[in-house]
């Protein structure tokens, strides 16, 4: 009893007790779940005024117990009545008088007009007066003709062993903020969390009025069965603002000490009078034994919550965990339904997960906190952790605990304080942090994605599926190129949205996201339902490192805030190019293109010091328009793993309909190679995320194809008919020399057919036609000329030039021979030789 007397006042409210009739409600007899009013009494003044007792309250103060009460004034006559008429005292036990005073907000109110009700709460100070027992509140009327001009008109009586506080399962008409309402005690939670206790109590208010009701800014109290207070603060999903007709409950939270009873608790509200600088007494409510609540939420199940009057559900649908660096990488997808009828704003949540031992590990929880969510909307929001894999992790659970505002301190006897700098999130700098839910994560390692296994999948953007097409890793310049290539298919009822994606590479432990690139093969924004899209997903990495596990993350970027799409690991299996052979109309699919391999030769000339491959193959696109082929990167690859890049020769215009286009490739091999077995694997080049333009310089490439080559050599020909020099096949048909007696100079003259093959779209082959005479005496010299320019496109063309020797003068006439070479890649080739005559011209006069 010595909180009582200390710390709380009496706080009643009487009912039925009046030397009049009392203004009673059907609550007086003791129905549950009916209604009560405050009326405790009223006494008629006279025929068209009534005056009634409401509440009577008594609360403990600094300075003095203060007493509180009610009159509500009835004026039922046609004129105005001037309170200034009616006084009202509180007498004590000990038969003092003490005057009662209206109360700030009610001291301005002094005229009651026809047919209206005014309410007045008026005050006394008691001093040490701390029971009502023998309390009565007198009222008195102005009356001239009486001995103190205040005449008695009746008493209230106040009965010591009445109650203030509402029965639990019973509601409260009553006026707050000048508007009827409803108001009920609905709940009492307990809850423990990081060694401290906390206290939930749900309050019902409904408002009966026409206008919103605002918060009226009483105070809140949690009150024990011994008198002892904690002062509550609003609930972090709690709003308090109720609509005409509308029945809101109203959360309040507190911490208190952790063997405190509760089964006699009630909530106590108070009014702050600061311009009297006291604290009164309002409505009490009387609330159930506290429950504790079970907030584990097992594998695949629904926690439903209610935020700001909305049901939202929450579940958490899929949890996943590799191994990296020394840490168990858990990723974890929630979600999150608002089946309410307005828009939601999710509070502010902390995350950590917690081990069977009791460890905890805060959690990222951005996409949490302050999400929106649209009436009847669904998210589902991506949720990283990383716990030391010495944790055990196959008994974790994910806490979710709501930061419920700023805890307000009570009386420092009476209340636990909270301490501060607690890392479990338990309260931490003056907040209640509130457990809502225990989220129990199943344990499913990260398994490794094996080539041509369709997964499932779900994030924030929707459900898919995805394979794993292939993985390989291919020789790119000086480096390599690790190349994934994921399908993705729509496996909703509606579109799948696909965002912009970035992503990144990991081999082992080396991060290659500073060269991850990502390339689809087609320009899309969304899959239709059923609807596959395929990704490509490249990296360089040195050609010497070794890995034994490559992980692959993509995710969307909005303002340097990534939100993950997807994530997978797979082991070091490459896949090998994919192996196609020279066959006419092989079907080829690249860079999102159906081509047609209709021809492809390769031949092998004999250089000086090296030998040259060139490959010819012809394509088709079979489209009905024009349509720019991808450009090509490719390297011919030996039997025994050597790898030598080759030059692609493209045409420069678009693939006409109809046409086919030439595409060669060539490079320089030592003599020393075995071409026997050699292997041409070519892809598309891109730059970035898109195909690579002519003027662009290429960063990778896809789609690798590895083609089966059969290499003839190429032997210098006899003579100099037919000589192929692609896409031209040049014929000598005449040639002959001559020279002056004693000159220093020889003159050839040759005809020929030049004739250009034009079946098929080609490129810039840039040709360097060497000619190489020799003499008599085995000394040679050259001349470079260019064919379509130097010589001609035609039939029976004539070409000549002359070549200057002192040597020349003492050789005259005789056999000399003529060598064409074609010069590629610093080598030059022999096409063939042919011998001619030059013929000595001596003077005429000889």
């Amino acid at each position: 009893m010595r909180n009582v007397t200390k710390f709380c006042g009496i706080l009643f409210s009487l009912l039925l007790i009046s030397q009049y009739p009392p203004a009673v409600t059907e609550a007086a007899s003791g129905t549950p779940g009916m209604a009560v009013t405050s009326s405790l009494g009223s006494i008629a003044i006279s025929s068209r005024m009534k005056v009634t007792l409401e509440d009577v309250n008594l609360w403990s103060q600094a300075g003095g117990n203060i007493l509180t009460y009610t009159l509500s004034y009835k004026n039922t006559g046609s004129g105005s009545v001037s309170l200034l008429n009616f006084f009202s005292k509180v007498k004590t036990p000990g038969g003092s008088l003490i005057m009662g005073h209206p109360v700030s907000m009610d001291a301005a109110k002094k005229t009651i007009q026809p047919e209206e009700t005014l309410r007045v709460t008026y005050y006394a100070n008691l001093k040490q007066i701390q029971s009502l027992k023998g309390i009565t509140i007198p009222l008195y009327v102005w009356d001239a003709g009486t001995k103190g001009y205040l005449k008695l008109a009746g008493t209230f009586g106040v009965p010591a062993n009445g109650s203030n506080e509402t029965p639990y399962g019973k509601s409260l008409n009553t006026i707050l903020d000048n508007m009827p309402v409803t108001a009920r005690g609905e709940s009492l939670e307990v809850l423990k969390y990081g060694g401290k206790t906390y206290a939930k109590v749900g309050f019902s208010l409904t408002n009966r009025g026409k206008k919103v009701l605002e918060d009226p800014g009483y105070a809140a109290y949690l009150v024990s069965g011994g008198g002892s207070m904690f002062k509550l603060a609003l609930g972090a999903t709690t709003v308090f603002k109720v609509q005409p007709g509308e029945k809101k409950l109203i959360s309040y939270l507190c911490e208190i000490p952790p063997n405190i009873p509760t089964d006699r608790m009630k909530l106590q509200f108070t009014q702050k009078d600061d311009a009297l600088q006291l604290e009164y007494a309002k409505f009490a409510f009387r609330l159930p034994p506290a429950t504790v609540p079970n907030l584990i939420v097992g594998q695949g199940a629904v926690k439903k919550m209610m935020i700001d009057q909305n049901s939202v559900e929450a579940q958490l649908q899929n949890a996943g965990v590799s191994a990296e660096n020394g840490k168990a990488i858990w990723s974890i997808q929630f979600r999150l339904k608002n089946n309410g009828n307005k828009p939601v704003t999710l509070p502010s949540y902390n995350l950590y997960v917690r081990t069977s031992s009791g460890k905890s590990f805060p959690v990222d929880s951005k996409g949490l906190s302050g999400l929106a969510l649209k009436p009847m909307e669904e998210k589902i929001i991506p949720i990283g952790a990383q716990i030391p894999l010495e944790v055990e992790q196959d008994a974790l659970r994910l806490e979710w605990i709501e930061s419920a505002g700023k805890e307000q301190a009570g009386d420092g006897n009476t209340k636990d304080t909270p301490q501060t700098g607690n890392t479990t999130g338990a309260s931490v700098g003056g907040k209640i942090n509130l457990p809502i839910a225990y989220f129990v994560i199943p344990y499913r390692p990260q398994t490794d994605a094996q080539k041509g296994v369709t997964y499932a999948e779900t994030n924030t953007f929707g459900g898919f599926n995805y394979t794993l097409e292939s993985l390989r890793r291919l020789p790119w310049k000086d480096e390599d190129i690790l190349a994934v290539k994921l399908k993705l298919t729509n496996t909703q009822s509606v579109d799948l949205e696909l965002p912009a994606l970035k992503g990144s590479l990991k081999a082992d432990l080396l991060d290659l996201s500073s060269t991850t690139e990502i390339w689809m093969d087609r320009e899309v924004s969304a899959l239709r339902p059923g609807e596959s899209a395929e990704m490509n997903v490249l990296a360089h990495i040195p050609y010497t490192q070794p890995f034994k596990t490559l992980k692959v993350i993509l995710y969307a970027l909005d303002k340097e805030e990534k939100t993950p799409f997807l994530s997978l690991s797979t082991p070091n299996v490459i896949t090998a190019a994919e192996a196609v052979k020279p066959e006419k109309g092989l079907a080829l699919s690249m860079a999102g293109k159906s081509l047609q391999l209709f021809d492809c030769q390769t031949s092998v000339y004999e250089g000086s010091h090296a030998n040259i491959v060139f490959t010819e193959m012809l394509l088709d696109s079979g489209g009905k328009r024009r349509i720019e082929l991808p450009r090509f990167y490719a390297y011919y690859e030996t039997g025994d793993g050597e790898i030598y890049e080759a030059e692609a020769v493209h045409p420069e215009k678009p693939a006409s309909p109809g046409a086919r286009q030439q595409v060669a490739f060539r490079a320089k091999l030592p003599k020393s190679v075995n071409i026997s077995d050699l292997k041409l694997v070519f892809g598309s080049e891109i730059t970035g995320n898109h195909l690579t333009k002519p003027e662009e310089e290429p960063t990778g490439f896809i789609d690798a194809a590895s083609l089966e080559l059969e290499p003839g050599m190429i032997r210098p020909k006899t003579g100099l008919t037919q000589i192929s020099a692609y896409p031209y096949t040049l014929s000598v048909l005449n040639l002959s020399g001559s020279m002056a007696e004693k000159s220093e100079t020889v003159n050839i003259a040759m005809s020929y057919d030049l004739q250009r093959d034009d079946a098929n779209e080609t490129g810039a082959y840039d040709h360097k036609l060497i000619l190489r005479i020799t003499d008599p005496s085995g000394q040679s010299q050259e001349k470079k000329v260019s064919l379509g320019t130097d010589l001609n496109e035609g039939a029976r063309n004539a070409y000549s030039a002359s070549f200057t020797s002192g040597r020349y003068r003492n050789l005259g006439g005789g056999g000399w021979k003529l060598t064409l070479y074609d010069e590629m890649l610093g080598e030059r080739i022999e096409l063939g030789s042919q011998s001619f005559y030059v013929t000595e011209e001596k003077p005429q006069s000889e």
